[in-house]
């Protein structure tokens, strides 16, 4: 059975119907280049052979393999392939009647695959047999090599190399048997433990049931004498509950009567108090607020001026800044013009030069026209005149040359003797010459130290500064702070640690400090809701609370909220629907808190409403659907139960809005210490740097002081004069031989002429005609030059004028700018007398406002006091009601423990009647009950002990029931026959066992005779083929040393006669030929119809890709292969070659025949091919 062709619409890149038709019965190959399509179509073969493992077709769905994933439009993909089915000896079961066989396999995108045979449909199961029965199990492929399954064989441990050889052989049957053997044995060792096990259960449940009978009888007993004794301790305690209760009633008369005693002195005090706060104290807060405002006017106008000088400033330094910037230009132009004046001062001299040299030249031609000659300073003489001239000039510079040379004799001489003088005085001079050398040296050391320290002068100071600053604001804060808290003290929660390394963070704190409300119409309403559990304390467990209260040293009583054991009801939205959602909101809703501290804030507000006005609250409250407590903005409580509170309210501000500001003092002052901690670090730090910077800077001003002592000692210093002359005296000498320099080249130069005089006097005519003609050239130079000239000057004076002009306008700015500052001036100084006329009045203002402050300050002190009196009568008042209330309780207390020892009286009496009642044997034994050495002795057998033993004993035969059966607690008989009825079952099942390990045993040497056949097989091929292949070279596959083939089978390869230890040590092409000729032994040993190789030469050269090729092609007739493959030499040797190319975002196929042969071929052609590749087995053989 073999492909004949093969039609693909929708899958994957083959967006429409694509028919590859004319597939070889032998070998087949397709190429193209990367990405058109070619694994494509082995996917779609795969896809048709029902593959599940969909990543084998580089898919993770069956979506994945529709064109674009549906997304083209293209909304299913379908694959049909049509088989030869006419060799009948390889048809699949069943199929032996059909010359052809078409499969079709279709995947619609949102709905489910279905298979199609000969156009029939059919399920999956029926598709997987068609094709296992003739070898093609595409989900445990053999015949299927895809890409990277070469890599996977190189890398392959010894056990994995032998599960390919054994799933070649097929002996996998064999160990599925082996299992199969293995699980039964198990389930009958189980069911002879059970049997076991049932038996003993039944003897365990007799056994427990005697203990039970026996403890139930202890326990009773000791149940009803404890009854008898509680009512007979019942009326003793009645009577003790009773005189307690008439002592606490007496002592709470007697502190009612001094509670309304304090009350008449508070209620005196407090009118007392009321009259001087609105009498004296209202005045003097008038007062104070009057001069606040004038204070505030007078600051006011105060900041106003000064603004006004400030913006008055930074009007003058912009002029400032316009007028130094025109300056600047100012300069830039004066620079321009001068330079420009200097341009035409030259131009000028230039042209004056030019107009001499005109003139000259005129009269020198004039001269020359005449007969008179010209001397080298341009001036018209006879010839004899100028050789008089020349000997004037050399009897000139002898005078000169030997007056130079009686200079340099007597300064040489000179230079002499105080050279002796100045080595006398050298070595005074020398050594103060080190020593300033010396202070010098270790002056710059010092500045290289202080350079090193990297200190900002002055920084020490100015953090001393800020620390004086910031200490004083902390202290401000902390008297605010202080001030604040004074006036709530309840805020106040301070504890000591309970124990060492205590974590702080276990006590969150005053449930009111952990609060926020955004909101402050909402404070009071918020207030009443907490009521006195805003001053509860919140901690994460019990235990912490615990150790908080045992050993806190806490200043009063507090109630703990642990957040672990707290709980509390939460009110549902769906409640405020009644009024509407502006209306009304709960009460948890309108403060804000940290998220693990939600439970405390249930506890505390989740279970109460907010509503604006009394109206919606009353709504709100008895609606029948919301039935909650709701409190007013104003605090008025309304309470579904009937129950209404409100009234007048404390007109000071709410705790919750007045802890906002306390909260923000709090926040300012951590942020102030936070900074002075910064600073004292800061100052920690600088401490040592400072300190040696300054004694390094004494150190530096002390030796740059020696050193400016030391040079002024070494120039005052009768050495150092000396030095000096000495420096003269060889500028001196300098100067004479310069003279005499001089006057040897002038009086050279003076012979030299005197000669060509000499020469020109005796060729006076030709010498006249040759000055004649270089004179009228000289002039005809001066007229051109002067004519330049003129055009130069008229230019310069153009650009001298129009820079003048720009100078001139920048000059005029300037004053204006000048007048403009001193408008200025004058305006900023007016202000400043202002300014200084109201910082007195200001100064005088706040005066009137401190000593109005300290006024008020001594009223509020003696009202304070007056408040402290109130308030220890208050306190005294508190405490006596609080031992009225605590007394109170203890009396209900009492009564209700009484209530309570009625009760109990009353069932012990019932329980000892129910008990007679229900155990008949308690009459009979009753005398026996306590006694010792009887069955009911409590002493020696615990009842406590004994009703926990029953529980569990209980417990276990409850167990035990299920799986004893009762009835042979009553049948002996019947339970013997059943022990050797169990007995009998377990001989069987031993005897079974026995049977399947033989079979095991058998299918065990089944298996290893099978391996090893299939080993030699696939061994034999291997080597053959790698051979052939890679000539020179062996392979095998051996078992690891040390351990047999069964354990693990490895490569095994050799170049020549070495044997390589590793495959390491082989090329990546070598490698590759290894496991190729694994995977084409296997092929040889088991063969399929079909094969499909998917680029398996990517790792090898041309001349093994031929070699592989040409294998295939003469070798491996019994099948048909399908290569995917890029290289010539694999391709070329197929006998039709398919072509992918990718066009317009699809792929597309063409076929070429390579052959003779074609996909047409009769079958005796076939037959002949295979019956070849028989012979040339056997010559591989």
């Amino acid at each position: 059975m073999y492909i004949k062709s093969i039609i693909i619409e929708g899958f994957k890149s083959y967006a429409q119907r694509t028919e590859i038709n004319g597939f070889d019965p032998l070998f087949n190959a397709i190429t193209g280049l990367n990405g058109s399509g070619k694994s494509n179509i082995l996917d779609s073969i795969c896809f048709l052979l029902g593959i599940s493992n969909l990543t084998h077709v580089r898919a993770s769905n069956l979506q994945d393999l529709v064109y674009k994933n549906g997304q083209g439009g293209i909304t299913k993909a379908t694959v049909s392939i049509t088989f030869d089915n006419s060799n009948k000896s390889q048809s699949p079961l069943g199929f032996e009647t059909h010359d052809e066989i078409t499969v079709t396999r279709q995947v619609v995108i949102g709905g489910r695959n279905k298979y199609l045979i000969n156009g029939v449909n059919a399920n999956n199961t029926r598709v997987q047999d068609l094709f296992c029965s003739v070898g093609l199990n595409v989900n445990n492929p053999h015949f299927l090599i895809m890409q990277g399954r070469i890599t996977k064989v190189l890398n392959m441990k010894p056990p994995e190399i032998l599960a390919m050889i054994e799933e070649a052989a097929g002996t996998r049957m064999y160990e599925c048997k082996k299992i199969s053997a293995q699980k039964t044995i198990e389930k009958k060792e189980a069911k002879l433990k059970e049997i076991q096990t049932e038996r003993s259960s039944y003897l365990e449940y007799q056994k427990l049931m005697r203990e039970i009978q026996h403890l139930s009888r202890l326990y009773v007993a000791w149940l009803f004498v404890c009854a008898e004794e509680t009512k007979k301790k019942s009326a003793e305690n009645l009577k003790v509950m009773q005189d307690n209760i008439a002592k606490m009633q007496a002592n709470m008369a007697e502190n009612e009567s001094k509670i309304q005693e304090l009350s008449a002195q508070i209620q005196e005090q407090q009118k007392k108090r009321d009259q001087e706060v609105n009498g004296v104290l209202k005045t003097l807060e008038d007062t104070l607020a009057d001069a606040q405002r004038v204070d505030a006017k007078s600051q006011s106008a105060l900041d106003l001026k000064k603004q006004n000088l400030k913006d008055e400033t930074k009007k003058r330094k912009e002029l400032v800044k316009s007028m130094e910037e025109d300056k600047k230009m100012l300069v830039v132009k004066e620079k321009e013009v001068s330079k420009l004046a200097e341009q035409l001062r030259t131009v000028q001299e230039e042209g004056q030069k030019d107009s001499a040299a005109l003139e000259t030249a005129e009269q020198h031609f004039k001269a020359v026209s005449a007969g008179l000659s010209t001397n080298e300073d341009g001036e018209e003489d006879t010839l004899a005149g100028q050789m008089m001239a020349c000997k004037n000039d050399m009897s000139k510079a002898d005078t000169e040359a030997k007056q130079a040379q009686m200079t340099l004799k007597h300064a040489q001489a000179e230079l002499k003797s105080k050279q002796a003088e100045v080595k006398k005085m050298d070595s005074g001079y020398k050594k103060d010459q080190d020593a300033l050398q010396a202070a010098r040296s270790s002056r710059e050391k010092l500045e290289a130290g202080l350079a090193k320290l990297n200190y900002e002068e002055g920084k020490e100071e100015s953090l001393l500064e800020n620390r004086r600053q910031l200490s004083r604001q902390v202290s401000q804060l902390k008297e605010t702070y202080e001030r604040l808290m004074s006036r709530f003290p309840n805020l106040r929660f301070d504890y000591k640690d309970p124990e060492r390394g205590w974590d702080r963070s276990k006590v969150k704190g005053l449930l009111a400090n952990l609060i926020t409300v955004s909101d402050v119409t909402y404070a009071t309403a918020l207030e009443v809701v907490a009521g006195g559990r805003l001053y509860n304390i919140v901690v994460d467990t019990e235990v912490t609370g615990k150790k908080i209260l045992e050993k806190g040293e806490l200043q009063r009583r507090y109630t703990i909220i642990p957040l672990n054991k707290i709980s509390a009801k939460t009110l549902n939205d769906k409640v405020i629907n009644a009024v509407g959602q502006d209306n009304v909101h709960t009460s948890l809703s309108l403060v804000g808190y940290e998220a693990d501290l939600r439970k405390a804030m249930e506890y505390v507000f989740g279970s109460t409403l907010v509503c604006d006005t009394l109206d919606n609250a009353k709504k709100v409250a008895f609606d029948k659907q919301v039935m909650t407590k709701t409190v007013t903005l104003g605090g008025d409580i309304f309470d579904p139960q009937g129950t209404l509170s409100g009234g007048a309210r404390s007109q000071s501000a709410s705790i919750l809005t007045s802890l906002q500001e306390v909260k923000e003092v709090q926040d300012r002052l951590e942020e102030k210490e936070a900074q002075l901690q910064d600073v004292e670090r800061q100052l920690a730090d600088l401490k040592g740097t400072a300190e040696k910077y300054r004694q390094l800077k004494q150190q530096h001003e002390l030796k740059l002081e020696e050193e400016q002592i030391l040079q002024a000692k070494v120039q005052q210093s009768s050495f150092h004069q000396q030095q000096e002359e000495l420096e003269r005296l060889r500028k001196a000498i300098e100067e004479s031989e310069e003279t005499l320099r001089v006057t040897k080249e002038v009086k050279k130069k003076a012979e030299e002429k005197y000669k060509v005089l000499e020469n020109k006097m005796k060729n006076a005519e030709a010498e006249r005609e040759k000055e004649l003609k270089a004179a009228q050239e000289k002039l005809n130079t001066a007229k051109a030059k002067a004519d330049a000239f003129n055009k130069k000057l008229k230019q310069k004076q153009q650009e001298s004028d129009a820079v003048a002009l720009e100078l001139e306008e920048l000059q005029r700015e300037q004053a204006g700018y000048e007048q403009q500052i001193q408008a200025v001036d004058e305006a900023m100084k007016a202000i400043q007398e202002q300014i200084d006329s109201m910082a007195c009045t200001v100064s005088q203002n706040k005066e009137t406002v401190r000593k109005a402050q300290e006024e008020l300050s001594k009223q509020k002190e003696v009202i304070m006091t007056q408040d402290k009196e109130l308030k220890e009568k208050n306190t005294e008042v508190n405490k006596m009601r609080e031992k009225n209330n605590e007394a109170q309780l203890k009396i209900k207390e009492l009564e209700h423990n009484i209530n309570k020892h009625h009760k109990e009286s009353q069932d012990a009496a019932d329980k000892v009647s129910r008990m007679l009642e229900e155990h008949d044997w308690i009459h009979s034994e009753r005398q026996y009950f306590g006694q010792p050495n009887t069955s009911y002795d409590f002493k020696t057998n615990n009842p406590r002990e004994a009703g926990q033993r029953l529980k569990k004993l209980e417990e276990t035969t409850s167990k035990l029931e299920r799986n004893v059966n009762k009835r042979a607690m009553n049948m002996l008989n019947e339970a013997e026959e059943r022990y050797n009825d169990l007995m009998k079952k377990k001989r069987i099942v031993e005897n079974d066992k026995a049977k399947i390990l033989q079979t095991i045993k058998e299918l065990d040497q089944k298996k290893n005779e099978a391996l090893n056949l299939a080993w030699q097989k696939v061994n034999k091929d291997f080597g053959s083929i790698f051979s052939t292949l890679l000539p020179g070279a062996t392979a095998k596959l051996a078992p690891p040393q040390g351990c047999g083939v069964l354990d693990g089978l490895e490569f095994k390869v050799a170049l020549g006669d070495t044997w390589k230890e590793n495959l390491t040590e082989l090329s990546g092409g070598q490698r590759s030929l290894v496991a190729l000729s694994l995977i084409l032994a296997m092929l040889l040993f088991k063969p399929a119809p079909i094969y499909i190789l998917d680029e398996v030469d990517a790792a090898l050269d041309l001349s093994h890709t031929q070699n592989i090729g040409q294998m295939l092609r003469t070798h491996f007739t019994h099948s048909q292969f399908v290569v995917v493959s890029l290289k010539d030499g694999m391709f070329t040797n197929a006998n039709v070659l398919f072509k992918t190319k990718f066009v317009d975002g699809m792929s597309t196929v063409s076929r070429t025949a390579l052959s003779q042969s074609d996909s047409n071929v009769p079958l005796k052609l076939h037959d002949k091919a295979r019956q070849k590749d028989r012979r040339n087995k056997q010559l591989i053989g």
